[in-house]
């Protein structure tokens, strides 16, 4: 077929593109963004158009580099039918929706015959609330929105946002620059339950109900992990549009993202504002019957010990959990029956019943005690203040992402690290996918329509909970396919993995003297140009503030200024060297001479006391799995992959990996990390890559004096 743009049939239907169709497209793309087509990412255009046309889900391993997101934004565009993009970070959100997307869709419209829209879709209580600014839903707080003066900076803040609410047209918190803290937000914003829906006074300007109604006319909306989670595990509310497709970026991050969205909690301030906001509404005994199972629970918290609840409920808060239940089952069923016509009264109501309802949920949830729930008691403490949560995660989240949305619709999975240990069936099997249902890529399955469209109907009627949709859809076969479309870079010629051999392993006490000589021998031969990726915030202090002792160098260190100041400062000087924990292993892209060395101080495992990693790999155990290799390798690969990808950020970028771990090179688990991660020259010669880490800091050097 020659390479043409689809034309309108009569009756205005566009034929669904084929893969010649696309190259037009893809090259329209490319000039309008910059940049140039890659073979890789014409391959992965092309499989995404197959998959969605096909029904089929897609996982596509694409490296830095890639040009991913015009790879899968294409073919979403072209498809005709809606598809939600959900990614993980609000930097690549703001990337798609502010410079991709729009320029996307100007370059393509002249080859589709039509203008491709696009909108942006968050949880309710990212947009300003109207009738809250108002002093139509007055908080705890209530007087600070009237008096800020009253309370100082917070009050502050709450009238700025007033003020800002005057001048913006999204009312997304993201606009608001510079931002406010999370307890001013909450003065401002409601949640999906807390909302008064069409009864509100201000429902035709809401700025939540604008983006919904933006969505539900789009071709592409682009939404996060979390909501996506949201909508996978309430059937009962809508919270995305209708769609044909589910295009999920930054997948790699998708299991923790939903894992998080499903984990419930209870803290002694939450229970205490259930009963503060029910109490002016509910019956005396109900609300005398909250107070004392609220300072019940409070006792219990306190008295329980930290970790996880292998053997049941403790029995003090086991029968503190009781009457929390029976208490705020008791006040919803008031506040249910005692309505108004004050839109104002019914604000509060509304709030009180959702701080109920929470408070409900989450105490009926850990008292069931499901086999597949973790439950803990988890202590920390922020400024001096300590706190005790108890919380209920899921087990896993597979069969949730199979039956809920793998069943709805095929689902395009992408990120720059799909693949543990040169496989793709681990990241599969962790959101549902089983092996055997893998496909080739040329292969079009023969997809049982009338099962298939029965099991979406059930789901869409509500019955996504019962017996009948259960039964359907465990018989309803998942095809995947996968592909690796790889990456533009010379990752052997570009990047050196150096695994430290010689060090003895890591032990628990922190990071040791011999650790931290030759971290200073690793960033003095570079000249600087180093990110330290530590294991934890204490590790990242403590080498921070001894190589400021041994070096003449500038080391930050995370913590010490917000992030983004951080990553300027350490992008802008090339001498500058960065240390930090978790945040900093993924999405740092400074391309250049500013970073030619990334040290690990050890290889990523979860924590052994972390309750979901520890039950989970009993879990795996006890099905005659590997659990060890299931979760803590797996949890390692892919922090390994993200970490070491920090590094190769551009085409004529050079420079090393150091891992202070020997682990890496010794273990039996070792080449399976290892082949997580980007296929860099390995070697564990310390002299020769002391070297190549003088040769690369002189390049850099002369290029600056060039």
């Amino acid at each position: 077929m020659p390479n043409s743009a689809p034309t309108a049939t009569p009756g205005g239907a566009t034929p669904e593109p084929t893969e010649d169709d696309l190259t037009p497209l893809l090259d329209a793309a490319v000039e309008a963004l910059g940049g140039q087509t890659r073979p890789g990412q014409i391959a992965m255009a092309q499989a995404v158009a197959a998959a969605l046309d096909d029904r089929v889900h897609l996982l596509v391993q694409a490296g830095t580099g890639t040009g991913k997101s015009l790879a899968y934004l294409v073919p979403a565009l072209a498809h005709h039918k809606r598809v939600i993009v959900a990614t993980a970070t609000l930097a690549l959100q703001r990337q798609l929706v502010a410079y991709d997307l729009p320029r996307l869709a100007t370059a393509i419209k002249p080859l589709i015959n039509r203008e491709p829209a696009f909108a942006l879709l968050k949880g309710r209580n990212n947009y300003v609330c109207l009738n809250k600014v108002e002093g139509g839903q007055a908080d705890d707080d209530q007087d600070m929105l009237f008096d800020p003066l009253a309370v100082g900076k917070l009050g502050a803040e709450v009238l700025r946002v007033r003020e800002w609410v005057e001048e913006t047209e999204t009312g997304d918190r993201d606009d608001l620059s510079p931002g406010v803290s999370d307890r001013a937000w909450a003065q401002v914003s409601v949640s999906a339950r807390e909302c008064l829906g069409s009864k509100c006074q201000y429902f035709e300007d809401c700025f939540a109900e604008q983006a919904r109604e933006l969505a539900r006319s789009a071709d592409v909306v682009v939404t996060n992990h979390a909501l996506l989670a949201i909508a996978a595990m309430d059937s009962d509310v809508q919270v995305l549009p209708e769609h044909d497709a589910v295009i999920v970026d930054e997948a790699h991050e998708l299991v923790n993202r939903v894992t998080s969205a499903a984990t419930g909690e209870l803290t002694k301030t939450a229970v205490e504002r259930a009963h503060h906001r029910a109490d002016k509404f509910v019956k005396e005994a109900t609300a005398a019957n909250l107070a004392v199972a609220t300072l019940d629970f409070t006792d219990a918290l306190e008295a329980t010990p930290e970790g996880r609840f292998q053997r049941g409920l403790p029995e003090q808060l086991g029968m503190a959990l009781a009457a929390l239940r029976d208490a705020s089952r008791a006040a919803l069923t008031d506040l249910s029956k005692n309505k108004g016509g004050d839109l104002d009264m019914d604000g509060a109501r509304k709030q009180a019943r959702a701080a109920c309802e929470s408070v409900h949920q989450v105490a009926e949830r850990i008292l069931e005690g499901a086999d597949q729930d973790v439950v803990w008691l988890e202590r920390t403490e922020f400024r001096g203040v300590k706190s005790s949560t108890v919380k209920i995660a899921p087990l896993g989240i597979e069969s949730l992402l199979r039956f809920k949305m793998f069943a709805r619709t095929p689902v395009v999975l992408t990120s720059a690290t799909l693949k543990l240990g040169g496989d793709f069936t681990g990241v599969a099997a962790s959101v549902g996918l089983n092996a055997s249902e893998r496909i080739e890529l040329d292969f079009v399955p023969e997809k049982p329509e009338e099962l298939y469209d029965a099991a979406v109907k059930l789901l869409r009627d509500g019955d996504s909970d019962g017996e009948e949709f259960l039964d359907m859809v465990q018989n309803l076969p998942q095809h995947w396919r996968a592909l690796d479309v790889g990456s533009p870079f010379d990752y052997p010629k570009q990047g050196i993995l150096y695994v430290a051999r010689h060090l003895d392993a890591p032990s628990r006490d922190g990071i040791r003297e011999d650790q931290l000589d030759l971290l200073a021998d690793l960033m003095d031969n570079a000249g600087g140009r180093t990110l330290g990726l530590f294991s934890s915030m204490r590790g990242a202090q403590t080498a921070a503030e001894k190589l400021r002792e041994k070096l003449d160098l500038p080391i930050l260190c995370q913590g010490e200024d917000s992030l983004a100041e951080l990553l300027r400062k350490f992008a802008d000087d090339p001498e500058t060297c960065l240390f930090g924990t978790l945040s900093l292993w993924q999405g740092v892209n400074v391309p250049g001479p500013s970073l030619q060395l990334v040290v690990i101080d050890r290889i990523p495992f979860p924590r052994p006391d972390d309750p979901v990693s520890a039950a989970r790999t009993e879990a795996v155990g006890r099905g005659g799995g590997n659990g060890f290799m299931a979760v803590s390798a797996a949890h390692a690969a892919l922090l390994l992959a993200q970490g070491a990808g920090r590094l190769i950020r551009a085409i004529d970028d050079k420079g090393v990996v150091a891992v202070l771990d020997s682990r890496l090179a010794t273990a039996r688990y070792g080449g399976f990390l290892r082949a997580s991660m980007p296929p860099f020259w390995q070697t564990d010669d310390t002299d020769r890559v002391l070297k190549s880490l003088r040769a690369i800091d002189a390049m850099a050097k002369a290029a600056v004096q060039d």
